[in-house]
């Protein structure tokens, strides 16, 4: 049966509809976007939460687009290295970022000068995982429960020494906001390298740590450092016995979270292309499974969302850092 002139009518509407991201794509110049290899920058260090998560998206999301992704780790000045090259690449959909509670809330109100500016130099995509953080202890101190551990740091009259990845990090906010609410005297120790850090933990050079949950379960779950909190909002799977901080009566929520971002000014068309396919892939049950396994909560958010989330990030954070009186340079 031949189709009545409605329905051809329709069916051409929907094609122009398919078409014109591909139109709105070759009218800037840019092809059959992408034709090429993309760069994903992670501006955090190899082996780290953020690289595992940059390379289990960008694998799923090359499948997708049909080129290669390739993750170029960055690391350096809390994420704000490699996000300066994000920030200063084209706009052309070539470059992404791995954005990041540093780079994207926190460091403007940590570093005077910043090399970009984190509302304007970018575009949001979207959000992929929430990565809260897991407080540990040295098995050498004698406290089984977060305000067991906290009556032991009051009693030491002197600052304890806790480290972090970097200002700026996830974990370096949530001792600050421990400090505020606790009246723990804290001494942030910043690393760039997350195994000594770990080591000097276990050898009791550290007091504690807000750590990853991932860089951190094996050595847990050998007893070579005690875990006593959660940070995030509810217990997670690689602990499912240990109770959040809130459940011990310390009321902090703090999770760090990673998302995907651009350069400003990339077109309509390619921004819309990576935030469906990106919530697709966050969405996924065997995704979600893996990045479960890697103590991150896996979080799909839209473009608007996720640039209304970042802002509303940046405003908590900029108390807390504040009132600590918190400083880079």
């Amino acid at each position: 049966m031949s189709a009545t002139p409605i329905s051809r009518r329709t069916a051409l509407l929907g094609l122009g509809a398919c078409a014109a991201p591909l139109v709105g794509l070759r009218a800037q110049g840019l092809g059959d976007w992408p034709n090429r290899p993309i760069r994903w920058v992670n501006p955090g260090p190899a082996g780290g939460a953020g690289d595992v998560i940059s390379r289990l998206i960008a694998d799923r999301l090359q499948a997708k687009l049909g080129q290669p992704i390739v993750v170029d780790n960055r690391p350096g000045a809390g994420t704000n290295i490699g996000m300066t090259q994000v920030a200063r690449a084209a706009p052309d959909g070539y470059t992404v970022g791995l954005a990041s509670i540093a780079a994207n809330a926190a460091n403007k109100w940590l570093y005077r000068n910043m090399p970009f500016d984190p509302e304007k130099d970018f575009a949001a995509v979207g959000l992929i995982a929430l990565v809260p953080n897991i407080v540990v202890i040295p098995p050498a101190v004698p406290a089984r429960t977060l305000q067991e551990f906290i009556t032991w740091a009051k009693a030491q009259n002197r600052p304890i020494n806790f480290g972090s990845v970097g200002a700026g990090s996830s974990q370096h906010l949530a001792g600050s906001q421990f400090q505020i609410i606790t009246g723990v005297p804290l001494q942030h120790l910043p690393y760039t390298n997350g195994g000594q850090m770990n080591s000097d933990l276990i050898e009791g050079r550290l007091d504690m740590l807000f750590q990853s949950i991932s860089a951190v379960t094996q050595m847990a779950q050998a007893g070579r450092m005690r875990p006593v909190a959660v940070s995030g909002a509810g217990r997670v799977d690689a602990f499912p016995d240990l109770p959040t901080m809130q459940e011990q009566g310390v009321d902090i929520t703090s999770t760090g979270w990673f998302g995907l971002c651009t350069p400003a000014g990339v077109p309509e068309p390619i921004l819309a292309k990576l935030d469906t396919e990106l919530q697709e892939i966050v969405q996924d049950p065997a995704l979600a499974q893996r990045l479960s396994a890697s103590g991150a909560i896996p979080r799909a958010m839209g473009r608007a969302d996720f640039a209304r989330f970042m802002a509303e990030e940046s405003a908590k954070w900029r108390v807390v850092i504040q009132a600590v009186g918190a400083s880079v340079d």
